[in-house]
């Protein structure tokens, strides 16, 4: 990676990343989720949700802030752990558990979450370059290949 790109992948501390998010999660308990959940913006926005999942060993209700773009009926979010490394706790509960509750401005959906594979995957990559231009510099921080997560509706 040249200097430059680096320069463009430039992130805050870990702690502070870790903390933006509890604080995302906290505002959004406190205010009894009037704050903190948004649509993507526009077709060059990313939006945020709340995702719950169930705990691969505990089976208790794991919620977490997530960031997404809409892909007709599904949601696409990045199993990106802050770009830090190492998967994060969610995914792999989703690996385990695929059905999930997602938290939407307009209200609940029930998902099921899988990773993208093959064409499907590379398409929503470059569809999320598109959004964040420095994608690829983030990307190249964590030691493996980033799951490209489609969470899509289940039926109620």
């Amino acid at each position: 990676m040249s200097d430059d790109e680096k320069k463009k992948a430039w992130m805050p501390p870990r702690w502070f990343v870790r903390l933006a998010w509890a604080t995302h999660r906290g505002l959004y308990k406190m205010t009894g989720g009037r704050i903190g959940l948004r649509p993507p913006k526009s077709v060059n926005h990313w939006g945020t949700a709340r995702l719950t999942t169930i705990g691969r060993r505990s089976g208790q209700e794991r919620p977490v802030m997530v960031g997404y773009f809409e892909d007709g009926p599904n949601l696409v979010t990045m199993a990106m752990n802050g770009w830090g490394e190492g998967e994060p706790a969610w995914w792999l509960n989703l690996q385990t558990n695929p059905e999930a509750t997602l938290d939407l401005k307009d209200g609940p959906r029930r998902v099921k979450g899988r990773a993208a594979e093959g064409e499907e995957r590379s398409r929503l990559w470059d569809r999320w370059r598109e959004i964040d231009k420095n994608l690829d510099a983030y990307a190249a921080r964590r030691p493996g290949e980033t799951a490209v997560v489609i969470l899509e509706p289940l039926a109620d």
